[in-house]
């Protein structure tokens, strides 16, 4: 199989069960209707242990372009091949979305609320704010990219590694992500939002492209921190690099808070910050 074709695949098997699991807890009439937060933070812990299982012989299992671009700055992968990985994820996972959207096709139409409906393809925040919901989104993928440089240096029994990096991204959902809906993969949120807006959904919203970009941005500029820190902090090494891509991360949020703070003048012109 080629590295590309794997990370379709794997990527397409982490959605199947992620978005499913939303699906599943939230659309009227499954029978897990109000399994909650719980049960969707572990139903995505396992999608991407079963995800990296599948396909991590073939491409390593990044399905996560934040993985890659992360594992690119430090050395740990080669930048030649990060566009096709990245395409290959985008794909795989508006792939997953369309397998979801078939397989709970009977309840589209059962359920009203239609933001339910978005989030079992993509992540929208608990309070829209453009600077909170990037930083969160940042913080939770610099975490995941450290633990996660953290445990490829540790030696497991063989075929547990996949199972441990599922046990991170269910410890980051139960922990962080309550926030933001944790979506700390561009691919993860892009490609099922695409799906979402291509599909006939019944009753389905508009897709939220204002709020899109932040899932993409934020999980890149925080994977690729994460593993700087991890390089600098574990391997002693990079320190340089670190520091100027620390000046470019509080020069993205300065512009953010700055941004965040003219749109709330603009619509309270009482409220003065």
């Amino acid at each position: 199989m080629s590295i590309y074709l794997a990370e379709v695949i794997g990527t397409m098997i982490l959605i199947i069960f992620g978005g499913g699991v939303v699906a599943n807890v939230n659309l009227n009439k499954s029978k897990a209707e109000g399994g909650g937060w719980i049960v969707v933070a572990l139903g995505w812990a396992f999608a991407v242990a079963m995800g990296v299982y599948a396909v991590g012989q073939f491409s390593g299992a990044h399905l996560n372009p934040a993985v890659t671009l992360g594992f690119a700055s430090i050395g740990e992968f080669p930048w030649a091949d990060v566009p096709g990985y990245i395409v290959s994820q985008i794909i795989g996972a508006g792939i997953g979305g369309a397998v979801v959207y078939l397989h709970f096709l009977g309840h589209w139409k059962e359920t009203e609320n239609a933001d339910v409906k978005l989030a079992a393809f993509s992540t929208d925040p608990a309070i829209p704010n453009r600077f909170a919901n990037f930083l969160s989104e940042f913080i939770a993928t610099a975490v995941f990219l450290l633990v996660l440089n953290s445990i490829g240096a540790n030696e497991f029994t063989e075929g547990l590694n996949p199972l441990i990096v599922g046990f991170l991204v269910g410890a980051i959902g139960l922990s962080l992500g309550g926030t933001t809906g944790y979506a700390i993969n561009p691919a993860r949120d892009l490609g099922p939002r695409i799906a979402h807006a291509l599909l006939p959904i019944a009753g389905k919203r508009d897709s939220n492209w204002p709020y899109a970009w932040i899932p993409v941005a934020a999980p890149v500029l925080g994977g690729v921190f994460g593993s700087l820190v991890y390089r600098a902090g574990f391997l002693g090494e990079g320190y340089g690099v670190l520091a100027l891509f620390s000046v470019v991360v509080l020069i993205v949020f300065g512009v953010l808070y700055f941004m965040n703070k003219r749109d709330t003048e603009v619509s309270n012109p009482d409220v003065k910050n």
